[in-house]
């Protein structure tokens, strides 16, 4: 682990000190403007993976993207998928399969009120890290910051298919200039076919309330209520959190938001989850100009387990950047830990994970790409073999077809 946080400290600091130029792109370095827009890109990738105690191999993938945004104010639609095959060229075959992905956000501005629904389903055949996708190597741009990987898988996975659906639905409301009151219900589904983790299933509800105290400045207050359960196991668990958050915009290119409060723990068997008191932290900063793109964040809560535990504890931090140069190369930078806590305190999990990559258009319509990831993975809970334990590391490089953005009539 100091290994791959030794590189990431380095990479962040000199992307730091780099002159800041062009908003980054979802799919390459072209960019999204305002408005209609659809991007796509076909990419060949071949990857060397290295590990502590497992063999080397060689892979390849051949994968796609797809991203669509109408660029309506009233009713505003976007779609992004990713997917793909990973093949072994030589060493384990473990790696060879399908990936998807499929995110999917509907909105409707209407007067003073505010509704959207989103759904966002993959599989995968491990935890997600890097990109959206989330398949170190691949080739898909890293360092955009929205919609990120799963925050429910945060112990990190080789060799495991997963298929999970997060689905929810907001409603807003302005009661005046200054007061938003609004309310929120999803659900989430993670699903183990070759019976490799945890089966879990949960549903949640939000109550919110905004004030705004000036045109920088607002405060709120949250309630939040998580409902946990587990098809093979008769145990349930709920939590019961109350949040204060303030927000504040420095300029207009940096925004915080910071948020906390206890977090209420009870159980169908305290053995089990024990019933508790937490503290629940939402905390982050994003910057953007132009030319460049940087988030960091911070959360600290409860979960399901991550398809491991039932219950955990968790603390995520994670940090992107990109940066476009010129109008042809693009780098990105994305790295995270993750510390996953059983609740009966059966162990700690610790994780950290990082990459970096380049992007260079050729002509109009060809990118080259080159990158790197790494992650790392130690454990005092009795998880099974197909938990990552040691430093795994990859290094890739390919070739797609990108054609820039174009305009998509209404």
């Amino acid at each position: 682990m100091k290994t791959i946080a030794t590189i990431l400290a380095l990479l962040f600091m000199v992307c730091g000190m780099a002159s800041a130029q062009v908003v980054p792109a979802a799919t390459g370095p072209a960019t999204l403007p305002g408005g209609s827009n659809v991007q796509y890109a076909v990419r060949y990738a071949e990857n060397a993976q290295f590990a502590t105690s497992i063999s080397n191999m060689q892979t390849a993938t051949a994968s796609g993207s797809l991203t669509y945004m109408n660029g309506s104010d009233r009713k505003p639609l976007t779609l992004q998928y990713g997917g793909g095959y990973t093949w072994t060229l030589s060493g384990p075959s473990y790696e060879t399969g399908q990936s998807q992905r499929l995110y999917l956000s509907q909105g409707l501005d209407w007067r003073e009120w505010r509704v959207s629904v989103m759904d966002d389903v993959s599989y995968l055949p491990q935890a997600p890290t890097t990109g959206f996708l989330g398949i170190p190597g691949s080739g898909e741009p890293i360092g955009v910051t929205t919609p990120t990987p799963s925050s429910s898988q945060t112990i990190l996975t080789l060799n495991t298919h997963a298929v999970e659906n997060n689905a929810n639905g907001s409603l807003e409301h302005n009661l005046n200039n200054a007061t938003i009151i609004g309310a929120n219900g999803g659900s989430l589904l993670l699903r183990y076919p070759n019976g490799d983790g945890l089966n879990t299933d949960a549903l949640t509800a939000t109550g919110l309330l905004v004030r705004m105290l000036n045109g920088r400045n607002s405060v709120s207050g949250t309630y939040l209520y998580s409902n946990y359960g587990y098809p093979e196991h008769h145990v349930t668990f709920v939590t019961n959190t109350g949040l204060v958050g303030y927000q504040h915009k420095w300029t207009r290119n940096l925004i915080t938001n910071f948020a906390g409060g206890p977090e209420w723990i009870s159980s169908t068997v305290t053995n089990v989850v024990p019933s508790t008191i937490n503290a629940r932290v939402i905390a982050t900063a994003n910057y953007a100009l132009r030319f460049t793109s940087l988030g960091v964040s911070y959360t600290r809560g409860t979960n399901g387990g991550a398809g491991y535990l039932i219950g955990a504890e968790v603390d995520t931090a994670t940090g992107n950047f990109t940066e476009q140069f010129g109008t042809n190369m693009t780098i990105g930078l994305t790295g995270g830990y993750e510390r996953t806590a059983s609740l009966n305190n059966s162990g700690v999990t610790d994780g950290i994970f990082g990459g970096a990559e380049g992007t260079w258009r050729i002509g109009r319509n060809m990118i080259v790409f080159a990158n790197y990831t790494g992650a790392d993975q130690s454990s005092t809970s009795p998880l099974p073999t197909n938990a990552l334990h040691q430093l795994m590391q990859t290094v890739g490089f390919g070739v797609g077809y990108s054609p820039r953005p174009m305009r998509v009539r209404q």
